[in-house]
C-alpha cells in the first residue's frame, strides 16, 4: 500500500501499486489528459510505470520544461516512424533532444531534400492525429540486438553492442514503429500537436569523418500551436538579422575555406572592431589595469604545469619544433602568472591587475563553426587581478559595476548574474572551494544585483559568476564573466612578499567583460539589426553631393567632419541622390548628409537618419556637436 506524496504536500495511500496515470486520474480527469510523464523522487518515468513504494510524485504535463522535453524526445521517435514508412530502406540512428527541439539521423544514401520534409511532416502529422498508444518492453541486450538485426537496423544494433552487457534495454512501439530509448515518452501521439521540421545536414557517423555520412533531419517541438507559431516568427526574425548575412551588406568581414573559423575583416569590419577595443581600453584604464600582451606560442609544460593540458588539450592547437612541443595560446591566465613572477612582488604592489586584448586558438570542430559566434582564433578581453585574500570582495565589487555599465553603453539592459559552483572534475580541496563560493556569494549579496545558483558548472580551477545578455528575440548570451582562482598562482609557483615578511600566494581573479570580441560584435550586429549606435558605426555620416557642382563643398564638409574626429566618407558619384539613400540605408550608415545647391548656398547640410526621418537642416558645427554627444 504505497503512500505518495503530492507537490502541495497531499498524500494518497493507494491499495496496490499505481501508474502514473491512476494517480493523476485520482486527482482530476482533466489532468490525466494533460499528463506526458511523472516524476517519482525526482526521476522521470511514463505514464503507465508502476509506483510501488512510497514516494514523492508529481505528474508532468507540456507546461513544464521537463514535459516540453518529453515532447521533444517522443517527437523525434515520430519523426523516424514517419521516415521509415517513407523511406523503408532508410536506418535508423541516434534522436536526441537540442535546444527548442529535436534532431535524427538517418543513414539514407540517397539524401532528403527539402520536398521530402513536406512529406515527412505531413505523415508525422497523421500518425500523432492516429493517438498510437506508445508501449515500452525491457529486453536484454542480445535480445536487442537480435530485434535491430532482424529489421537490418546495423547502426541501432552496433549502438546497443557498445552497451554494458548487464543493463537492461527498453523497447519503445507506437504503431508500426519501435525504437531503443531509456524514455519516457508521452502515453501517446495525440499529445505531439506544435512541431515543423526546419533544415537537413550532413553528420558522420559517431561524429568521424572515416565513418559514412548520415542525414540529419532538424526539427523543433513545443506545447502549443502558438508557441510554435511565436518561435517559427523568432525563427525568421533571426535569419533577418544574422550577422553573417550583415556582415555581407554593410561590408564588414568574410570567412573562407582556407581559413575555417577565422575572420577577414575589411576596412569597415576592422574599423568596428578597433572601435569596440578602443571602449574596452578606456574602461581598463579607469579602473587601473595595466594592459600587456604575451606570446602566442607557448611550451607544453607551462600548459601541464597549470593543468590546461589535462583538462582542454583536444582543444589546443600543438606544433613540433627543435624537439619541443608548443601550443598556440588557448588562454591568457599562465601567460599573466608568468609577468607576476617576474621580480620579487612586495603586498605593496597588489592588488595587480593585469590585462590584455589576447589572441587566442582553439581547434574548434568543423561542425560547430558559426560566423563570428564561435571560431578559432578570437580575442578575448582578458584580465586577471593578483590580489589578497582581503582584497576579494573590493575587486569583485569593482569589476561587477564595471560591466553593468560596459553591458549598458553598449545597449544591453537585459542582463543575468549566475553563480556557477564546484565541478566533479575540478583542482583543489573542498575547503578552498568553500572559501572561494562563499566569497563570490558575499560580493552578490552586498551588490544588491539579483542572482541565481547553476551548481557544477564553475571552472576546473575555481567558481564563477557569469553575466548573460537577453537580446531583443530573448535569446540569452554568456559574455562576461568573473572567476576565482585559489589554485593557479601555486602551482605555477607565484608568490609575494606579506606585511608580516612571509611569502604568500596571490588570489587570482580571472576576469572578462565582454568575452570574445568578434561574438560580441556579432551579438551587437543581431541585436541591431546592423543599426549600430552611431558612436559604435564604422562611418557615422556619408556626406552625398547632388550634382556635380556641389561635389567640392561635400568635400569640404568630409575634411570639417574628419578634423573633429568624425568618421565620415564623401559619395560623389553620378547617380541620383534617391539612389545614393538606398544604397547607404541598407549599409547601415547612421547619417546621411545631403548637399544639394541650396545647402551650398547657406553652407548647411540637410540630414537624414538610416531610418528615413529627416532632420532640420543644420551647420556643420551643429553636425559635429550631435555626432559627439552620443559618444559613451
Amino acid at each position: 500500500m504505497p503512500t505518495l506524496t503530492l507537490p502541495d504536500g497531499a498524500q494518497r495511500t493507494y491499495d496496490q501499486a499505481p501508474t502514473g496515470m491512476d494517480v493523476a486520474l485520482s486527482i482530476s480527469p482533466h489532468l490525466a489528459k494533460a499528463l506526458v510523464a511523472v516524476q517519482v523522487d525526482g526521476v522521470l518515468q511514463d505514464a503507465d510505470g508502476l509506483i510501488e513504494q512510497d514516494a514523492a510524485v508529481r505528474i508532468i504535463t507540456a507546461k513544464d520544461d521537463l514535459g516540453l522535453e518529453v515532447i521533444r524526445h517522443s517527437t523525434a521517435h515520430l519523426l523516424a516512424q514517419a521516415v521509415k514508412q517513407l523511406y523503408p530502406s532508410a536506418q535508423v540512428t541516434i534522436g536526441p533532444v537540442i535546444e527548442n527541439g529535436f534532431y535524427y539521423d538517418f543513414f539514407y544514401p540517397p539524401g532528403f531534400n527539402p520536398e521530402d520534409l513536406e512529406a515527412i511532416e505531413a505523415r508525422m502529422t497523421a500518425l500523432a492525429q492516429a493517438a498510437l498508444p506508445v508501449k515500452y518492453k525491457a529486453v536484454a541486450r542480445d535480445e536487442a540486438i537480435q530485434y535491430f538485426e532482424g529489421l537490418g537496423e546495423q547502426y541501432k544494433a552496433e549502438i546497443i553492442r557498445d552497451i554494458p552487457p548487464e543493463e537492461t534495454l527498453t523497447l519503445y512501439t507506437q504503431g508500426d514503429f519501435t525504437d531503443l530509448c531509456r524514455g519516457p515518452h508521452v502515453p501517446n501521439t495525440s499529445h505531439l500537436r506544435a512541431f515543423k521540421l526546419t533544415s537537413l545536414a550532413g553528420a558522420y557517423w559517431r561524429g568521424d569523418s572515416n565513418n559514412p555520412m548520415l542525414q540529419r533531419v532538424y526539427g523543433t517541438a513545443w506545447a502549443e500551436p502558438k508557441q510554435l507559431r511565436q518561435y517559427l516568427k523568432r525563427l525568421e526574425e533571426a535569419k533577418r538579422r544574422d550577422h553573417r548575412v550583415l556582415g555581407k551588406k554593410m561590408d564588414l568581414f568574410h570567412i573562407q575555406e582556407e581559413a575555417p573559423g577565422m575572420i577577414f575583416w575589411h576596412p569597415r569590419g576592422w574599423r568596428l572592431y578597433q572601435l569596440v577595443r578602443a571602449y574596452i581600453r578606456k574602461r581598463y584604464e579607469a579602473y587601473g589595469y595595466q594592459e600587456v600582451w604575451t606570446p602566442q606560442l607557448v611550451d607544453m609544460s607551462l600548459w601541464e604545469r597549470s593543468g590546461h593540458q589535462s583538462k582542454f588539450s583536444e582543444e589546443m592547437f600543438s606544433i613540433e619544433t627543435d624537439s619541443r612541443t608548443y601550443a598556440l595560446k588557448p588562454m591568457n591566465c599562465p601567460c599573466h602568472v608568468q609577468l607576476f613572477n617576474q621580480g620579487l612582488r612586495s603586498y605593496r604592489e597588489l592588488p595587480l591587475r593585469l590585462a590584455e586584448l589576447g589572441s587566442c586558438h582553439r581547434a574548434e570542430p568543423s561542425g560547430t563553426l558559426h560566423g563570428l559566434m564561435r571560431l578559432r582564433h578570437f580575442v578575448q578581453d582578458d584580465g586577471h587581478i593578483f590580489c589578497t585574500e582581503a582584497q576579494i570582495g573590493a575587486e569583485v565589487s569593482a569589476f561587477i559595476e564595471q560591466v553593468q555599465q560596459t553591458y549598458r553603453d553598449f545597449g544591453f539592459d537585459s542582463v543575468s548574474v549566475v553563480l556557477s559552483t564546484r565541478p566533479a572534475s575540478r583542482v583543489g580541496d573542498d575547503a578552498v572551494w568553500d572559501k572561494a563560493e562563499q566569497a563570490l556569494e558575499t560580493v552578490l549579496n552586498e551588490s544588491g544585483v539579483a542572482w541565481t545558483l547553476c551548481p557544477g558548472e564553475g571552472a576546473f580551477y575555481g567558481p564563477k559568476i557569469e553575466f548573460a545578455l537577453k537580446d531583443c528575440l530573448e535569446r540569452v548570451w554568456q559574455c562576461g564573466t568573473v572567476q576565482l582562482d585559489f589554485s593557479m598562482a601555486d602551482r605555477l609557483e607565484a608568490h609575494y612578499i606579506a606585511e608580516d615578511g612571509s611569502r604568500q600566494v596571490p588570489v587570482m581573479i580571472h576576469r572578462a567583460m565582454l568575452g570574445s570580441l568578434e561574438r560580441f560584435i556579432g551579438i551587437i550586429l543581431e541585436e541591431t539589426e546592423g543599426v549600430l549606435p552611431l558612436w559604435l558605426a564604422p562611418i557615422q555620416v556619408v556626406v552625398a553631393s547632388v550634382t556635380d557642382d556641389t561635389a567640392d563643398y561635400a568635400l569640404d564638409v568630409v575634411k570639417k567632419l574628419m578634423a573633429a574626429g568624425v568618421r565620415a566618407e564623401s559619395d560623389l558619384r553620378n547617380e541620383k541622390i534617391g539612389f545614393k539613400i538606398r544604397e547607404h540605408t541598407i549599409a547601415r550608415v547612421p547619417l546621411l548628409a545631403v548637399c544639394g545647391q541650396k545647402e551650398v548656398d547657406a553652407e548647411t547640410v540637410s540630414i537624414r537618419r538610416q531610418s528615413g526621418e529627416q532632420l532640420p537642416v543644420m551647420s556643420v558645427a551643429d553636425l559635429i556637436k550631435q555626432v559627439k554627444d552620443t559618444c559613451p
